[in-house]
């Protein structure tokens, strides 16, 4: 099993990148599209996910409710594309939700800036002012969806394995040095212990759907850390009974032996709906 995820700037040839990598690999290209049509099969909303189309959200819309259930329903769909293995994720912070799994091998696509304009140019087939426009925006967008959903800078190569500058390399090139490190990186023990950690992975995202949705436990921004059977709850709840109560119901799901909680105690909090 390997997972790569790649972020790309606007007009830095992502797509043509990653689909020499596919073919070379013969992985599954894992793309907004996909993972939008798995979430709406979640239930969520369709009309909701236009709000976080990639993009930076709304001052309210970054405290509501819909943030919290599109994070949960967004790693749910990529978990469950993961567990198939073998895959390409196609931003959507994929380098951030699998970081800390053996066997994940993460890429920013960059090129210069007056590349970037000519072909942005050449796609919209627009002046210099307004590919400008198109190209600050999208980073704008890129930039905001990253911070206010996980806190990070997309920008940062340390954010990731690879860094490639697709401005003077043709895509089969920058496709062969992202297989190199596949093949570099990925051996049989990181991808048992990468397959480990996707099943952790999607336990925490099990046990936080148990609780909040079907449970209907109001324990605002929860998360869940698991250690092969061991969980520890995160969050914000407005009284020692919703965390005990939250404490209770992680404690069904059937592959739970021990529930730690580390959920704060905030009276009178709530969260915008």
């Amino acid at each position: 099993m390997a997972i790569i995820a790649i972020s790309r700037e606007l007009a830095a040839l992502g797509d043509e990148t990653v689909g020499e990598v596919a073919k070379s690999l013969n992985y599954r290209i894992i793309d907004k599209r996909v993972l939008e049509e798995r979430i709406k099969a979640f239930g969520f909303a369709p009309q909701k996910l236009e709000k976080y189309d990639e993009r930076r959200p709304s001052f309210f819309a970054s405290l509501s409710q819909d943030r919290d259930d599109y994070l949960h329903y967004l790693r749910t769909a990529m978990l469950f594309e993961a567990a198939e293995g073998n895959c390409i994720f196609i931003g959507r912070g994929a380098n951030i939700v699998f970081r800390d799994t053996p066997g994940m091998i993460s890429v920013y696509l960059v090129s210069p800036g007056d590349i970037r304009l000519n072909r942005v140019k050449s796609y919209f087939h627009c002046d210099d002012k307004r590919a400008k426009q198109i190209i600050n925006q999208s980073d704008y967008d890129r930039k905001g969806f990253h911070r206010y959903f996980y806190d990070s800078d997309w920008t940062d190569p340390g954010n990731y394995h690879l860094t490639i500058n697709t401005g003077y390399m043709h895509p089969a090139f920058c496709a062969e040095l992202i297989k190199s490190a596949v093949n570099r990186l990925g051996t049989s023990e990181t991808e048992g212990l990468g397959r480990i950690r996707i099943q952790e992975m999607t336990l925490a995202e099990q046990i936080i759907h148990h609780i909040i949705y079907e449970k209907s436990i109001a324990v605002h921004f929860l998360e869940a850390a698991v250690s092969g059977t061991n969980v520890i709850l995160y969050g914000v709840a407005n009284s020692q009974a919703l965390s005990e109560a939250a404490i209770t119901a992680a404690r069904e799901i059937p592959q739970v032996t021990q529930v730690q909680s580390e959920i704060q105690i905030v009276q009178e909090y709530n969260v915008m709906p």
